[in-house]
């Protein structure tokens, strides 16, 4: 969003609060409105509902060691449930638009490295211990410190590459572009559709909600995002129905025979804290433990300094108001989640698609939560939004956190590099984490090639060289004989 769309939305003197609820999340204060959070509660929600089919397949593929599946319909449950509690928190503690649900990534490490070694409530009980620690972090102040150690270009360079990671995530999802598989034999990753060309009235249905959104947003219509979701859902049913289709993806937008679920909560509470020190030995649960801590701690880092930026929440010294309290409640989610066996539960990017909508304060999340406790009794409905009818407003807020590129300063090597660094990392290997990684790693070396080392803070090299260990995490492995 650029400075004057920003500028333009926020009132230089804001008018007076309209009621209690209007002074408590500070919505006027911000320059918004309680339509404009309610739309983009609305936006968040339906560009997020696929993790209540994808988290659950993740999770419900994988065995542990003694060949145990968890069920899918327990997992869908308490992927609902968690998301619904957490978001609402994040909301009314954290006063920031940011919707927490299982951290995508997170999940694989726990269904594909973590549960093969032990039990699944083991394995769940390393992610309790994962979101303890965090917590702990946050109440010694040394989240928050890391987070303000980080120089404002960064976290810009941050901010611009999730929004490229979003765009590319919402190009992937709705098969716009897909992985060439391996057997191809070529040195070019990724292709245009399925086969080098668009095929299919899915990919048909994506690219016209990307000419809608950003057409509405051209023309400055309030909505546009959720507007184009809805628009290309009723689209996708009524060529659903017409057309003969092999796949969707993940959700199909055919309208359910059975609307209402019943909820089984068989899965939460279903945990074991210290089990997996007796399974595995102490050396590799602590190993499994750090990869957990690093790439939660950092994801959701990323994620909470793009999204304020985008909503322009940050304050002079480009610090997210109220930090402590929202790095707590992103710690305490992932607590949740390995207590419900929905896996770490972390901030979400596709917050951006509300904030995109002009949601600039908690009250959006009380409608995004809403809708995942809805979830619970509601899943079937809930869930027929094609991944092609949300993927638009990916692409669509990925300009918008794109913009931010013009606060960085390009002709300064030391600060352009690792920005470019950070920047690039981020789309290219599908992590923010590792993103963040490689800007931190490259702007402590220029500092110290320089001789500024000084005007490093402390954190940033202790946290680069824990980066280095990140990064070199299979040689470290081999090098203490940990599979």
């Amino acid at each position: 969003m650029s400075e004057t769309q920003k500028v333009a939305d926020r009132p230089s003197a804001a008018p007076p609060a309209a009621n209690s609820v209007d002074r408590f999340f500070r919505i006027s204060e911000r320059g918004s409105t309680f339509g404009r959070e309610i739309r983009g509660g609305f936006a968040t929600f339906f560009t997020m509902a696929y993790i209540l089919v994808l988290n659950p397949i993740i999770l419900g593929s994988a065995k542990d060691k003694f060949g145990h599946q968890l069920d899918s319909g327990q997992l869908v449950t308490a992927t609902a449930l968690v998301a619904a509690v957490m978001t609402v928190i994040m909301g009314v503690g954290g006063n920031l638009p940011l919707a927490i649900a299982a951290g995508l990534g997170l999940n694989a490490v726990v269904a594909f490295q973590i549960a093969p070694l032990m039990s699944w409530p083991d394995a769940m009980g390393l992610v309790v211990i994962e979101g303890v620690i965090i917590c702990v972090l946050v109440l010694t102040g040394l989240r928050e410190a890391v987070m303000n150690a980080i120089p404002q270009p960064l976290k810009h360079a941050i901010g611009v590459g999730i929004g490229l990671f979003i765009a590319f995530i919402g190009f992937v999802d709705a098969g716009f572009v897909s992985r060439i598989p391996d057997v191809a034999n070529t040195t070019v990753p990724v292709q245009l559709g399925a086969t080098g060309s668009l095929t299919g009235w899915p990919v048909l249905v994506f690219c016209l909600g990307v000419l809608l959104t950003i057409g509405l947003m051209a023309r400055k219509v309030k909505g546009a995002i959720l507007i184009s979701i809805v628009t290309m859902t009723v689209v996708a049913v009524i060529i659903n129905s017409a057309a003969e289709i092999k796949s969707w993806g993940l959700t199909t937008p055919k309208i359910p025979s059975d609307v209402v679920a019943t909820p089984d909560f068989g899965l939460v509470g279903h945990f074991s804290l210290f089990g997996g020190f007796g399974e595995t030995g102490a050396l590799t649960v602590v190993l499994l433990i750090f990869t957990l801590i690093l790439s939660d701690f950092f994801d959701a880092m990323g994620t909470i300094v793009g999204i304020s930026a985008e909503a322009g929440l940050l304050d002079e010294e480009g610090k997210v108001p109220g930090i402590g309290r929202v790095l707590f409640i992103d710690g305490a989610a992932a607590v949740a989640g390995g207590a419900a066996s929905a896996s770490s539960n972390t901030a979400y990017i596709e917050s951006a698609a509300g904030v995109g909508e002009g949601s600039r304060t908690g009250f959006s999340n009380l409608i995004t939560g809403g809708m995942f406790a809805l979830a619970l009794f509601l899943t079937p409905l809930l869930t027929i939004v094609p991944l092609q009818a949300a993927a638009p407003a990916l692409v669509a807020v990925g300009f918008l956190m794109m913009t931010q590129v013009k606060h960085i300063e390009w002709d300064s090597y030391e600060i352009a590099i690792p920005a470019f660094l950070t920047i690039a990392a981020m789309p290219f290997t599908y992590s923010i984490t590792n993103g963040i990684g490689a800007g931190f790693v490259a702007y402590v070396v220029i500092k110290a090639v320089l001789g500024k080392i000084r005007e490093v803070h402390w954190l940033l090299w202790a946290v680069s060289a824990l980066f280095l260990v990140y990064f070199a995490i299979d040689p470290v492995r081999q090098l203490f004989g940990v599979k």
